[in-house]
């Protein structure tokens, strides 16, 4: 084997994709192309017999390592990242990449993995919280054209819907069972839209700032935050014609 062949293989990027129950699938790039995340997701639909792609796993329950080779030195060198979630899989991460490296935690913006919003997906999506013993390496040559090509979510066909995703943020004070009930509903309604949307929670009572900044007097609020303008929900956060509303029309 000749030098230029060992480098291929030395060099890579992989991506693994977990579920909360504890299964995996994974992918190993030797060429270095692009990120798989969507890849990963439409083939844990296909495995798990899921209603839809479970993008909400990622980034969340998601590992990335990436090898490559230091022109300068020529040795090769490795980092290797983990969210907080499936920072505890390191042995396992390390012997489907062949590799033996510790792992960093991939730092978590305020609110993205946010465990109770998480909880939200269980009643979709069961068997991704039910453990299967699942360790799957995701080849894009040797699945069907679904996986190869994984669909996007689409835009709805109401009207006034623009081509962008949103960005929400809902002020809480606190979590407790009212805060759980007000995710569970206000993530039942974002999705009858079919529409691509973050949602970051913050807790007034531990960000008061935050309120501050966004003008915040009482909870739960649900501010869109983009595409602009501005606008907020205050109070019944699981009316669908008001939520429409806060999405689609301009600031009176």
């Amino acid at each position: 084997m000749n030098q230029a062949q060992s480098q291929d293989i030395e060099t890579f990027k992989g991506i693994a994709l977990f579920t909360p129950g504890g299964d995996l699938i994974y992918c190993i790039d030797p060429k270095k192309q692009g990120r798989w995340h969507l890849h990963l997701c439409a083939g844990l639909q296909e495995i798990l017999n899921l209603p839809e792609p479970p993008h909400f796993l990622v980034p969340c329950y998601t590992a990335t390592i990436d090898r490559w080779l230091d022109p300068q030195t020529q040795q090769i060198q490795t980092y290797a990242e983990a969210y907080p979630l499936v920072l505890r899989y390191q042995p396992l991460l390390n012997a489907i990449f062949q590799t033996d490296v510790v792992w960093q935690a991939a730092p978590v913006t305020e609110g993205l993995c946010d465990p109770i919003l998480l909880a939200t997906y269980r009643a979709s999506f069961p068997q991704l919280w039910e453990e299967h013993e699942l360790v799957v390496r995701f080849e894009r040559s040797l699945t069907s054209s679904n996986l190869t090509e994984p669909v996007l979510p689409q835009p709805s066909t109401k009207p006034n819907l623009q081509p962008l995703g949103y960005t929400l943020h809902l002020f809480i004070a606190g979590h407790n069972p009212a805060t759980e009930r007000i995710l569970q509903s206000l993530r039942q309604v974002l999705e009858q839209f079919n529409y691509p949307y973050t949602l970051k929670v913050i807790d007034v009572l531990k960000h008061p700032e935050q309120a501050e900044i966004y003008q915040v007097t009482a909870t739960p609020t649900l501010v869109k935050v983009s595409p602009k303008p501005t606008r907020r929900l205050v109070g019944n956060l699981d009316n669908a014609e008001k939520l429409l509303e806060l999405l689609t029309f301009p600031e009176i």
